[in-house]
């Protein structure tokens, strides 16, 4: 069978390669970008029947928007140091518009880049980007013997910054009701509580429940003493004492320990009770 190749089958050939060679450079390092700037970590580190708390903000007394389990895999956007202590951005996998920060320590592997709101990271978080469509060359070549009268087609480099821009203003608009909100700024750890009134901390009272909100009050005596009285939501109270400026005991028989990252009391009494206490709810910064 003899097979006939005309010029306009030949001209078709020559104006395709390089419009699909001009498309790969303008979009491949667009793609290799956002590969580079999500990661998978697994939730790690945590105590037995514990929870890791996902926070609106890279914050240990912001509100809790979610809970992980330990060995929970999520999409993490990137990781920034917050009041000397690194928080990393992260999102269900299941679900990229359910997200939050979560200290760093309990995540592996980190993500080695900064998250900053907007970039493809974030909008990674809200939207995926719909596949390019390959050129119409029958459309842009009309018909055998006709004059092609179209305006000249966008460069492959010009689509892919428009589909970035669009990408962003996504990520920045306001979803509709029943949406999870962008988290609120981070507010520093050592911001000065009030000098009376009740405050909140995160709390949990029985073993493998979550942290919760407790109302708490204060009562100072001179600069480095302090007895913090938390309410329990079900009832009762627990009184913490501090001294020398640092965690020194509680009214409850059990065992009486803490450790410190910054200003920031981790405290556990017995077996099950837990409580977060920055240094300036109990001093007044």
């Amino acid at each position: 069978m003899r097979r006939t190749v005309t010029l306009r089958t030949t001209l078709h050939a020559l104006i395709a390669a390089p419009l699909l060679m001009a498309a790969w450079p303008a979009t491949a390092p667009a793609l290799a970008e956002e590969a580079q700037d999500i990661v998978i970590s697994i939730v790690t580190g945590l105590a037995p029947d514990d929870l890791l708390n996902v926070r609106v903000a890279a914050s240990a007394i912001a509100k809790v928007e979610m809970r992980l389990a330990a060995g929970a895999s999520v999409t993490n956007l990137g990781c920034n140091d917050v009041n000397g202590h690194k928080w990393c951005k992260i999102a269900a996998t299941d679900n990229p518009k359910l997200n939050g920060w979560a200290p760093a320590r309990y995540l592996i592997p980190l993500n080695p880049a900064t998250y900053v709101e907007g970039t493809a990271g974030a909008a990674a978080a809200s939207a995926q980007p719909a596949p390019a469509l390959p050129p119409d060359l029958s459309a842009r070549l009309g018909g055998e013997g006709q004059a092609v009268s179209e305006p000249p087609t966008k460069s492959a480099a010009i689509t892919a910054m428009q589909d970035a821009y669009g990408l962003a203003l996504a990520a920045n608009e306001t979803p509709p009701t029943g949406e999870i909100q962008d988290p609120a700024p981070a507010q520093p750890q050592d911001a000065a509580a009030p000098a009376s009134g009740a405050v909140e901390i995160p709390c949990a009272r029985y073993v493998g429940q979550p942290m919760t909100r407790c109302e708490a009050s204060v009562t100072r005596n001179g600069t480095d003493k302090a007895d913090v009285t938390v309410a329990w939501p079900d009832g009762g109270t627990r009184v913490i004492s501090f001294s020398a400026g640092l965690p020194a005991g509680s009214n409850a028989d059990g065992d009486f320990r803490f450790t410190r990252e910054g200003s920031l009391n981790m405290i556990r009494v017995g077996v099950s009770e837990r409580f977060e206490i920055p240094d300036a709810v109990a001093f007044g910064g």
